[in-house]
């Protein structure tokens, strides 16, 4: 059995491609999707690939995937207020990598620069566009290839 690997996303980025694409760019969250699957194929991990817009999902997968090689997670408007997130990610035994795809630390709201999630991640890619994503499963796939 693979190991896997869980990519979870939070509010609004269902709408990737359409919304602000002048901040997040014109892909869509299927296309992140799909370029992250042929990365997960080729090292040989399985990959749960999911959206919501609801906080309660978000803490039920990341609980699924505590034990999973890693978890990549882009919490969107959550990163800045979700402490349920955060404890949630606190009980990961995993990596967890934290991707933005603006820079959020050069935004025009201060807030943005503040995610709580931080406290519990191995790391952050922020402001690479949706490039991002395949950089931090790359991180992931070294630390497999590592074990």
């Amino acid at each position: 059995m693979a190991a896997t690997v869980y990519i979870l996303n939070g509010p609004n980025l269902n709408l990737l491609g359409q919304r602000e694409p002048e901040i997040y760019g014109r892909d869509t969250l299927a296309d992140v999707e799909a370029r992250c699957r042929r990365i997960a194929e080729r090292a040989g991990l399985e990959l749960v690939f999911r959206q919501s817009n609801a906080e309660h999902e978000l803490v039920d997968w990341i609980q699924e995937g505590r034990k999973s090689a890693g978890l990549i997670i882009n919490g969107a408007g959550f990163s800045y207020h979700s402490v349920a997130i955060l404890d949630a990610l606190k009980t990961c035994e995993c990596p967890v990598i934290e991707v933005h795809i603006s820079n959020i630390h050069r935004r025009d709201e201060d807030w943005r620069a503040d995610s709580l999630l931080t406290a519990a991640t191995k790391g952050m890619i922020t402001g690479l566009g949706v490039h991002g994503y395949e950089l931090a499963l790359a991180h992931i796939v070294r630390l497999t290839e590592d074990q």
